[in-house]
């Protein structure tokens, strides 16, 4: 089995039946299939669940002659990709980085518009296969590394005034990629 669609949707279904929650799969260089699973149970993925799933994909892929060199399973980590409508909607209220394939035009942006949005995810609505996101556009200020937590706290910045949020609404199918953004608390 070479066709990437096929193998994503036997690797899903497989996923699912153990009880995890399919994030995606990819296949990279020198033979390596990724595959990348989640849950919403309290606790996240453990290297146990980790090893079942990949135990399994194993077996699966034996039986079905699927061509790799090395398997990879892991949990999505802390920057969660979001690349199905549910994601959308599971992540509403969270911080999100989001590329377009096109530049978006709204009120308040550049005359070009932007292609590249960080902001709050609102909701997404619509039937399936024209969902459309609606998001608060605006600069998202998160320590992302425990140095710049540590600068932050030795140099607190004034209070300015922050400008409110700009709210866009754009075809789900627009989007190219996204993930969430961390909000990671580094104060010790």
């Amino acid at each position: 089995m070479t066709n990437t669609g096929a193998l994503t949707e036997l690797v899903e279904r497989t996923v699912e039946g153990l009880g995890y929650e399919f994030v995606e799969l990819e296949r990279l260089a020198r033979g390596l299939v990724r595959v990348t699973i989640d849950t919403t149970s309290e606790g996240g993925i453990t290297l146990d669940d980790c090893e079942r799933v990949s135990d399994q994909l194993t077996h699966l892929f034996t039986v079905e002659n699927v061509p790799y060199e090395r398997l990879e399973v892991s949990s999505p980590g802390v920057e969660r990709p979001l690349k199905r409508a549910r994601d959308w909607v599971r992540f509403a209220g969270e911080l999100a980085y989001v590329e377009l394939y096109a530049p978006l035009a709204a009120e308040g942006f550049p005359e070009a518009g932007r292609r590249k949005l960080e902001g709050r995810i609102v909701g997404l609505e619509g039937e399936a296969g024209s969902e459309v996101v609606t998001f608060d556009y605006f600069e998202v200020d998160v320590a992302r590394t425990p140095g710049i937590a540590a600068r932050r706290r030795q140099n607190p910045k004034k209070e300015e005034k922050k400008p409110d949020p700009i709210r866009v609404s754009f075809p789900l199918a627009d989007v190219d990629r996204a993930h969430l953004i961390a909000e990671l608390n580094f104060k010790g």
